[in-house]
């Protein structure tokens, strides 16, 4: 197993090297969880190691980085996708870049290090403020730790002890090695299995990520075929059954095994479904009773 320092990630991240999937789900985390996770850095527990898939094969779509819209990654270089730890890659970027622009995101707040928090092993040292709920003789912003220069203005005005103190958490920060398992393949269908197996044992994803990561590939994205559904489907005024995924996903089910169970849907087979797709739209056209002609 390999592992990543933070300022590697954040120099990865930002040449484009690491990025998201499209068939991952979107930054779910708030910004109290981020501050858990800094905490969890910050105090040594374990958080969980990342997997990544590296290719030379850019992907035809990929996901913005939280908020972050990436650098295309450079040519002849092999490229990371995210296949387990988006919601921690994503928040230490979040967290520590200062090279990209910030969008002007509400959900996303700033987090800092409380010089009065109570040093115990349950409560967080770290918060996520608003602007105007920001002490600067209390809370020092964690977004300076990895730039020299904004980390010697953030701390000219403490007292040498408190410089100290701050001066060991960065460390901390600094030195910190996170676990890293690669796949290098280039066989999409093991991608997809791996994708699948490792998210079912982390947060619960829905049928439709779950079977997009299945179908998933260079020339076929699950959700933009039903987006282009609906499309069709509104001039005939049910546009609602085209944007209503649950009802499609069973309605490939059925059309596809003849079964619209839940069971039914995790055992399509990808390749079934994008050779047979035309099948489903067919089957919905026809359902709708509208003219297509």
């Amino acid at each position: 197993m390999e592992d990543l320092s933070i300022r590697e990630i954040l120099e990865q991240v930002g040449r484009g090297q690491i990025r998201i999937p499209a068939f991952q789900r979107g930054f779910v985390w708030d910004s109290d969880r981020v501050a858990y996770l800094m905490d969890s850095i910050y105090k040594k527990y374990p958080f969980g190691a990342l997997l990544f898939w590296r290719t030379k094969n850019v992907l035809k779509y990929d996901r913005k980085l939280g908020p972050f819209v990436l650098p295309d990654p450079k040519e002849d270089y092999p490229v990371d996708y995210v296949l387990d730890g988006q919601q921690r890659i994503t928040s230490i970027f979040g967290v520590f870049q200062t090279e990209i622009e910030r969008p002007d995101d509400p959900n996303w707040l700033p987090i800092f290090y409380d010089l009065e928090a109570e040093q115990t092993v349950q409560d967080s040292q770290f918060v996520a403020l608003k602007p105007e709920a920001v002490d600067p003789a209390r809370h020092f912003p964690m977004s300076t730790l990895f730039s020299t220069a904004e980390y010697r203005a953030a701390t000219k005005n403490f007292d040498d002890s408190t410089i100290e103190r701050i001066d060991q958490m960065q460390a901390i920060f600094k030195e910190v090695k996170i676990p890293l398992q690669l796949s290098r393949t280039e066989d999409k269908a093991t991608v997809a299995i791996i994708f699948e197996r490792v998210n079912r044992q982390g947060v619960e994803l829905d049928t439709l990520q779950l079977l997009s990561a299945w179908t998933w590939s260079e020339d076929f994205q699950l959700n933009e075929e039903f987006s282009d559904l609906a499309d069709e489907l509104q001039p005939f005024g049910f546009q609602e059954i085209g944007v209503d995924t649950n009802l499609l996903l069973r309605c490939c089910s059925a059309i596809l095994k003849h079964d619209a169970s839940p069971q039914a849907l995790m055992e399509l087979n990808g390749a079934t479904v994008r050779e047979n797709f035309d099948q489903v739209t067919n089957g919905v056209k026809y359902a709708v009773d509208a003219d297509f002609s």
